[in-house]
C-alpha cells in the first residue's frame, strides 16, 4: 500500500465541524461556492448561447428559465459547468440525474474544509490544492459532478465509481472529452453491486477522502411521493433565487413512474431499504478499508438517519466522526465524517 500522507490532530477534532472561514447565515452557500446569489444568464449564455433559447423572463422582469422544464435545467446545468468549471463538453442520457450544481458544489466546498483541518499540507489550514489529494466518489452518475467540481475548483485526482455502466461509460466520455477532466479522473465500473468499495480499492491505494450522495429512497412510491412535495414547494418558491430552486428535471415522459421531475434511474433514487440501509453498509464495509481511507463522508439526506448511524459507527469503534451542516435555500442537509485513525502526528 502506498504510503499515507502525513496528517495531524487539530485541537478538539472531535468537536469541531466547521472552520471560522465556513461561517455563514442559515440558508446560505458556502463563502466559496461561486454560484452564490441569482444565476447572470449574460454571463452564463455567453458561455453556451445554447442556453437563449431557454431563457425566460419572470414576472419581476428577470431572466430565468422553467426549472420543471427537464432540457431548459440540462442546458443550464451546461451553461454553468462551461462558465465555471471549463467544461466544454457535458451531456447525460435521457431518464438520468440532473444534479443541481450549487448544491453538489457546496459538499465539496465542506469536504475541502475537512481536509484543511485534518491535513498536514498548509499550515495556514487554507484547503490542500493539487493532485497530492486523491478522493473517492461512490455512486458517481452519469454527470460525475463531484469529480469535475473537486478537480477544478482545487485540482485533486478523482476515482468515480458507480454499478452502472451507462453512468460509467457516459462519466469517462465527458473525461475523456475535456482535456482538463482526462488526467484528473479514473472511472470504475462496480461488478458486484452488493458492494461498495471492494473492487474499486486496491490494495495500493490510498484516498484522502470518500464522497457519496447515496440513494435515499426505499421504493419507486416513496421516490414519487417526495417528488410531489418537491413539485409543491418549487410552485411556492417560484421567483426566488434560481440556485435555491430544484433543479432536477425529468427526462422521460409518459406514466407517473417516468414522470419524476428530477430524472435519475432506478439505481441513482431509490434501493432496498433507502438510505438507511445504504448507509449502514458503507459503514460496515468501511471498517475493513479503514488503512485505505482518511475521511469516509457522506451526505445524509434524512435526519432520522443520524443518529442511528453515530451510533453503528461508535460500535464500529471509529476514531473521529462529525455532522456538518449544510443549507441551500429552503433545503437543509448534511455530512457526516468518520475515520479510524486519530490523525496524529
Amino acid at each position: 500500500m502506498t504510503s499515507k500522507p502525513m496528517t495531524r490532530n487539530p485541537a478538539n477534532s472531535k468537536h469541531r465541524n466547521r472552520s471560522p472561514a465556513t461561517a455563514k447565515k442559515l440558508g446560505q452557500l458556502h463563502p466559496r461556492n461561486p454560484h452564490q446569489g441569482r444565476y447572470d444568464f449574460a454571463i452564463l449564455t455567453r458561455a453556451l448561447p445554447e442556453l437563449a433559447d431557454h431563457t425566460i423572463t419572470n414576472p419581476k422582469g428577470e431572466s430565468t428559465i422553467n426549472f420543471s422544464d427537464h432540457q431548459a435545467v440540462r442546458v443550464l446545468n451546461k451553461a454553468l459547468l462551461a462558465n465555471y468549471y471549463g467544461v466544454k463538453f457535458w451531456d447525460i442520457p435521457e431518464g438520468y440525474l440532473c444534479p443541481p450544481i450549487p448544491g453538489r458544489a457546496d459538499y465539496i466546498h465542506y469536504i475541502a474544509d475537512l481536509l484543511a483541518q485534518t491535513t498536514h499540507v498548509n499550515a495556514d489550514n487554507t484547503p490542500p490544492t493539487g493532485k497530492e489529494i486523491h478522493a473517492l466518489d461512490i455512486g458517481t452518475g452519469a454527470s460525475a459532478i463531484y469529480p469535475i467540481v473537486g478537480s477544478q475548483s482545487y485540482g485533486w485526482r478523482f476515482t468515480a465509481s458507480d454499478i452502472d455502466p451507462i453512468s460509467v461509460n457516459t462519466a469517462a466520455l465527458i473525461c475523456e472529452a475535456n482535456p482538463k477532466l482526462k488526467s484528473a479522473v479514473k472511472v470504475k465500473l462496480q461488478p458486484e453491486p452488493k458492494f461498495i468499495f471492494k473492487n474499486i480499492i486496491g490494495r495500493q491505494d490510498y484516498f484522502d477522502v470518500v464522497v457519496c450522495n447515496p440513494p435515499f429512497h426505499a421504493s419507486l412510491e416513496e421516490a414519487m411521493e417526495a417528488n410531489s412535495r418537491k413539485q409543491h414547494n418549487l410552485q411556492r418558491h417560484r421567483g426566488k433565487n434560481e440556485s435555491e430552486q430544484i433543479s432536477r428535471s425529468s427526462t422521460k415522459s409518459g406514466n407517473a413512474a417516468q414522470n419524476l421531475n428530477f430524472g435519475g434511474q432506478h439505481k441513482e433514487l431509490w434501493s432496498e431499504g433507502g438510505e438507511i440501509a445504504f448507509l449502514t453498509k458503507m459503514a460496515k464495509e468501511s471498517q475493513s478499508f479503514a488503512e485505505h481511507v482518511g475521511w469516509f463522508t457522506t451526505l445524509v439526506s434524512k435526519s432520522e438517519n443520524v443518529k442511528p448511524l453515530q451510533l453503528l459507527l461508535k460500535q464500529l469503534n471509529v476514531a473521529q466522526m462529525r455532522i456538518i451542516e449544510m443549507s441551500q435555500g429552503q433545503k437543509s442537509t448534511r455530512v457526516l465524517a468518520w475515520r479510524f485513525d486519530t490523525d496524529e502526528e
